[in-house]
């Protein structure tokens, strides 16, 4: 979604006008999830995907009539429909989409609600009163609504879905036995994934341009100077040549954190181990081989670390592919990684 929104600013910054196109519901094999967006300016320029490109001509035709006309369109495609066929979504799927104007005002609630780094829900009505489509509200976990710049009052009823989406982390388009919102679509915005990669070792290097590539924020901590350079590592979020206990003390770790020690030097990789455990760092991932592992636990059990919180180190890092290049080393530690995200919940 960050990318998405900073090509908005992009676009808001040469006077464009721009429609948001979103995926609200899915069949069988659809090629993308409910939750995916694409952007569409008024010259027909595109960012994000709501079909891998599949319906994405008729999204971008549709987009254009909304930003002329100012009203909200919701689409279907599917091999029910004629229609599906000549947009070429005839691998058995089907999809609606939503498609509205998204505005300045819009881009600036979300962006400012984004900056809490709290996990929150898009709740925006789908089916009801003409004048409530296409507006959205940012609703946390705790039923806070991020009202900033928001000039309407939301519904009570989306208040509390809106809430229980967030806490439940489920993006749904949800019914209601109401004239006012008889369909909405609860849209889960979790906070931006992050790597903390402790050690600017060899391996680290092709790891960070592939997490970089997946969408991750990447954070390089090494108090070895020459390791921790911006040469080494262009694509970085952030480095931070210090400590594991100092470099940490910068860090908000939340449980979109992987966090993995690459260093094999116990007097680096230890200490940021302890910081880990007491996270809520969803992956903890260690480099070395099960012999070095087990005197890693050793050390770690002896300096009062409950056995039980050190099972939740993978190690040997990363899923067992038969690597030995950096390359392919760091390609099975981000599989492992991805793995052990998506079965999080």
């Amino acid at each position: 979604m960050e990318i998405l929104l900073d090509q908005i600013v992009a676009w808001f910054a040469k006077g464009r006008k721009v429609a948001l196109a979103t995926v609200i519901k899915t069949w069988g094999s659809s090629p993308r999830p409910a939750g995916a967006m694409m952007a569409i300016t008024d010259q027909g320029e595109i960012s994000g995907s709501v079909s891998g490109g599949c319906v994405e001509s008729a999204v971008i035709d549709a987009a254009q009539e909304v930003l002329k006309q100012g009203k909200a369109r919701r689409l279907h495609f599917g091999v029910a429909n004629d229609e599906a066929w000549e947009v070429g979504l005839s691998c058995g799927g089907e999809i609606e989409v939503f498609v509205r104007e998204f505005t300045n005002q819009r881009l600036e609630n979300w962006r400012s609600a984004m900056h809490r780094q709290e996990r929150f829900c898009i709740t925006m009505p789908v089916k009801g009163d003409q004048q409530l489509l296409g507006s959205d509200w940012c609703v946390f976990q705790g039923g806070e609504v991020h009202e900033h710049l928001s000039s309407t009052e939301i519904p009570s009823l989306l208040r509390q879905v809106g809430a229980e989406a967030a806490n439940e982390g489920k993006t749904a388009l949800v019914r209601f036995d109401s004239n006012l919102i008889s369909e909405a679509f609860l849209q889960v915005v979790d906070l931006p994934r992050r790597m903390v990669l402790v050690g600017g070792v060899h391996i680290a290097i092709p790891l960070a341009e592939l997490a970089n590539t997946l969408g991750f924020e990447v954070i390089v901590v090494d108090p070895r100077r020459l390791f921790s350079t911006l040469d080494r590592f262009p694509a970085v979020k952030k480095l931070l040549p210090s400590w594991p206990r100092e470099a940490f003390q910068e860090l908000t770790i939340t449980d979109s954190t992987a966090i993995v020690m690459l260093t094999h030097d116990p007097k680096i990789d230890d200490p940021a181990i302890k910081i880990a455990l007491a996270s809520p760092a969803f992956y903890l991932g260690a480099l070395g081989s099960k012999k070095t592992h087990q005197k890693r636990l050793k050390r770690l059990t002896e300096q009062g670390i409950d056995p039980l919180q050190l099972n939740r180190i993978h190690a040997p890092v990363g899923l067992d592919l038969g690597s030995s290049t950096p390359e392919e080393i760091a390609l099975a530690i981000l599989a492992e990684i991805i793995q052990v995200w998506h079965q999080k919940d």
